[in-house]
Formats: structure tokens, sequence, C-alpha cells
């Protein structure tokens, strides 16, 4: 299975919101969660997405998601979810929202910590390049939004963990775009 963390420096951790862009701009973390599972009349039942939301007014908050056939597939529907599993949250708890959404008070650096172990790899354009690397079962791929990873904790993930900076090429693209851009590498090696 090929996981993703997402990274968004300013997502709102709670649901009082009425706008994705306002929010933190979680209308990229939809684009995320929507690159992650869907291909063109398919859902990726092999991936593991992880949002870290880092923003006001409780950071931070890690939501989960794993292949549920009933995962909206629109912005709206995405957004929505998103909101309605932050209303839900309780302090001290890791708690399955929906079918294979989960949500916890976690950051960055505590979930990276659990894989440890695993490969991770880091999405920065000073990496190597994607089509040099070689991979393992089970991948773990961290990418920021657009704002990129914090440098506080990107210096700190790079000290601390053992993390491979791997890149897709000099030319900035959406994190959503990234993510499929890795889904392709990952699906045309039959990983």
């Amino acid at each position: 299975m090929r996981q993703f963390i997402y990274y968004s420096a300013k997502g709102r951790t709670s649901g009082n919101f009425d706008d994705l862009m306002k929010a933190g701009r979680l209308d990229i973390a939809c684009h995320a969660v929507i690159a992650s599972f869907f291909l063109s009349n398919n859902i990726r039942k092999d991936v593991k997405l992880h949002l870290i939301l880092n923003g006001p007014p409780d950071a931070p908050k890690h939501l989960e998601f794993l292949y549920d056939p009933e995962i909206p597939i629109s912005k709206k529907d995405v957004g929505g979810l998103i909101k309605r599993m932050l209303f839900k949250y309780k302090k001290g708890q890791k708690l399955e929202v929906f079918p294979g959404c989960f949500i916890e008070k976690k950051s960055i650096r505590d979930l990276i910590k659990e894989y440890n172990d695993k490969d991770v790899y880091l999405l920065d354009r000073n990496g190597e390049d994607i089509r040099n690397v070689e991979f393992k079962d089970n991948p773990l791929f961290v990418l920021g939004d657009h704002e990129g990873i914090d440098k506080k904790e990107k210096k700190f993930i790079l000290k601390n963990f053992n993390i491979k900076l791997i890149s897709i090429g000099k030319v900035d693209y959406f994190s959503s775009q990234v993510i499929n851009i890795v889904n392709n590498e990952i699906d045309r090696r039959e990983i």
C-alpha cells in the first residue's frame, strides 16, 4: 500500500468555516484527496492518505483516509467530509468518523516517527529524480501544500528521521498533480 502525507501549514483545524479557500486553503487538501484515490471510472484501493492540518485554532490535526467506495469525488463533497470530520474530533481519541475516515490530534513529526522504519520520501525539487529511485513495497511520500512544509518542521524531519529527498523535476506543480505523478510512477512499476 502506498501512502501520502499532505501537510498544510494553515489548514483550519476546526469545522467552523464556509469557504475552503479562506480556511487555510483546504480546497487544495480536497484536491489532494481526489488525486490520491480517484481514477477514471475507478477508485484506488491501495492508498492511505494522511492530511496534517497545522492552522488555527487547535493545531495539529491528523485526518486519515483509507479506501471506501463511498468517498465523494467532488471538491465540494470532500470539503464537507473534512468539515464534518473536524466537527466530530474528540480530544485524546483517534476517532473513526466515517468508514475509513479517522481524526486525531497528531503532528507531522509524530506521524513520520511511526513510519521511521519504512521507506519515507520527501518530495523536494532538489531531491533525486523519482525515475532513478528504486521503491520497495509500501512507500510513504510526504509533500506540502502551495507553501510547502514549514522550514522549521522540514529541518527537524530531515535531521531526525531517515527520509530520502526525491523530485519529480524542476517544474512546480500543484500538490494534487504531484500526487498524480507519483501514483503514475508507482503504477508503471506495478508496486
